[in-house]
């Protein structure tokens, strides 16, 4: 019971401390000027919208890429749909994040009758393939923006080393999650990971291990048809990932330009994988809440921006306002679709 409910009680506590920390600098904001800057974005502001749906639409083609080729033609609608709900639920729930990736191939399973094993293996080799590109991004932002990173790093950190901070941890998260999909692609991981399971000593989780004896083993058998795709596919597929990592700074830059921010894309760059970082290490807290802004606000502010409280107040808030435009719409599918939140939690229940 207590292993369940752990998770919980984690995302819980980080729901209510971004909501603190939210609630914290919005109460500091100068709300009139800032709303005045936003307003000046007018029509355009629909552009703020595209970075988004580009990042669901590239890591849906992306994803779609990792099913093998002997099931019969996936729509790529109801994937986009299974990708938007399941993105929805991962980023608006406390500790959502089993809860949403769980969702995945159980909606494969219901809309487009995919085998389990067969959408658990895509699912998995899916996750890793995110991380490792986490890791390329932020290497690659750390690279474009080095210079920059270096020069604010004194007024940040109290010494000149925030460059070479970020390469390091994107070398270190991609190897290691490359480490990760060798091994998961090696043959027979997942039945060696029911043998660790099968060490717990309890009688009914044995019993109900037993069961799902043949799912472990036919997940290892569809592992073994995405090992055999040519290396090439596999690193194309990971390169349409690491356009829709793009897509965050890229709407970044949109926002800030809209906004009248004299900024340059490699120093957008450069702050939004410093911050991707950020948010991973504090993975608890539901879409980043309060880190995020506190750490686009401190960069804006060492970068010398012309009205850089205010600006940055703007900024942050047209960023949640669109994130609760997509949610929003992300709850819609969700429902019309007749996808319930107690749904994910029977997945989470029966996986755990």
């Amino acid at each position: 019971m207590t292993k369940k409910s752990a998770p919980n009680w984690l995302g819980y506590i980080g729901l209510a401390l971004g909501v603190l920390l939210i609630g914290y600098l919005v109460s500091q904001f100068e709300l009139e000027k800032a709303w005045e800057r936003i307003s000046s974005i007018g029509y355009l502001s629909v552009v703020i919208l595209l970075p988004f749906l580009c990042l669901h639409v590239v890591e849906t083609y992306s994803w779609l890429q990792l099913f093998p080729g002997k099931i019969r033609k996936i729509s790529f609608v109801k994937l986009l749909k299974i990708q938007i709900i399941a993105e929805t639920v991962s980023m608006t729930i406390p500790a959502g994040m089993p809860i949403g990736e769980s969702l995945r191939p159980f909606l494969c399973r219901r809309y487009m009758d995919i085998p389990v094993p067969t959408a658990v293996a895509s699912v998995a080799i899916r996750k890793l393939m995110l991380g490792a590109i986490q890791g390329l991004y932020t290497l690659v932002g750390a690279i474009a923006g080095f210079s920059f990173l270096q020069s604010v790093s004194s007024l940040m950190l109290g010494f000149e080393g925030l460059g070479f901070i970020l390469a390091g941890s994107g070398v270190v998260v991609f190897v290691a999650f490359m480490l990760f999909i060798l091994l998961l692609l090696n043959g027979g991981a997942a039945q060696k990971i029911h043998g660790f399971l099968m060490l717990i000593p309890f009688r009914k989780v044995k019993d109900r291990l037993l069961e799902m004896e043949s799912g472990f083993r036919e997940t290892d058998q569809e592992l073994k048809v995405i090992r055999e795709m040519s290396p090439g596919k596999l690193v194309m597929v990971m390169l349409y990932y690491l356009v829709a990592w793009f897509m965050l700074a890229t709407e970044s830059y949109i926002i800030l330009r809209l906004l009248g921010v004299d900024i340059t894309f490699f120093q957008v760059l450069a702050i939004d994988t410093a911050l991707s970082m950020l948010r991973a290490v504090f993975f608890f807290i539901p879409s980043g809440l309060g880190v995020q802004e506190i750490g686009y606000l401190a960069f804006f502010r060492v970068l010398g921006i012309q009205d850089a409280v205010i600006a940055g107040e703007a900024f942050v808030l047209v960023r949640r306002f669109k994130e609760i435009i997509w949610y929003s719409f992300g709850y819609l599918i969700m429902f019309l679709s007749g996808v319930h939140l107690r749904d994910a939690e029977q997945v989470r229940i029966v996986e755990s």
